[in-house]
């Protein structure tokens, strides 16, 4: 029997964009992001002015997530996070998070917004267990469909570290 190979956290890089179009395009068919959005975000995540943290999850040679952050002065905003359908409840969105918040400690951000979908149950768990609290809503942010956004949001996360005991939930 052989060990399974957790996933490698890297990184994302121009020659990840297609895999995670992919993967983009599968989970989110109605508002995925396109090339040029992830062009654009790459171009901000490198050198000494770099405002954007994009890894990928690999595993096996394949992209199996991957997340995204952006931060303005000592705000920061969870752009992204998405790991592939066969990778559910293994805990790779709860890896990828905690990277997204190692990077807005580095970039000593204060506080981390992000939004989500409030049918999405399983992201909002995930959250939860970080510490995030909802703090309003964004009408119909969602489209198609008019599906509302629900924002939610960190302070301190450098001091962030998931509640113990549901680690299957991302």
């Amino acid at each position: 029997m052989t060990e399974s190979v957790k996933p490698a956290l890297r990184e994302m890089r121009w020659w990840d964009i297609d895999a995670v179009l992919g993967m983009e395009k599968d989970l989110f068919p109605e508002d995925a992001w396109s090339r040029g959005m992830f062009w654009s975000e790459l171009a901000h995540a490198r050198g000494a002015e770099a405002t954007r943290r994009y890894v990928v999850a690999v595993e096996d040679d394949r992209v199996v997530g991957y997340a995204g952050l952006a931060a303005q002065g000592e705000l920061a905003d969870i752009q992204t996070i998405a790991v592939a359908r066969d990778h559910w409840g293994t805990g790779l969105g709860g890896l990828l998070l905690a990277e997204l918040l190692r990077a807005a400690t580095a970039f000593e951000c204060a506080e981390v917004m992000l939004e989500c979908r409030v049918d999405n149950a399983r992201a909002q768990k995930l959250y939860e267990r970080f510490g995030f609290e909802p703090i309003g809503f964004r009408r119909g942010y969602y489209q198609p469909g008019n599906v509302d956004a629900l924002v939610m949001r960190l302070t301190d996360p450098s001091a962030s570290t998931p509640v113990r005991g549901t680690e299957n939930n991302g």
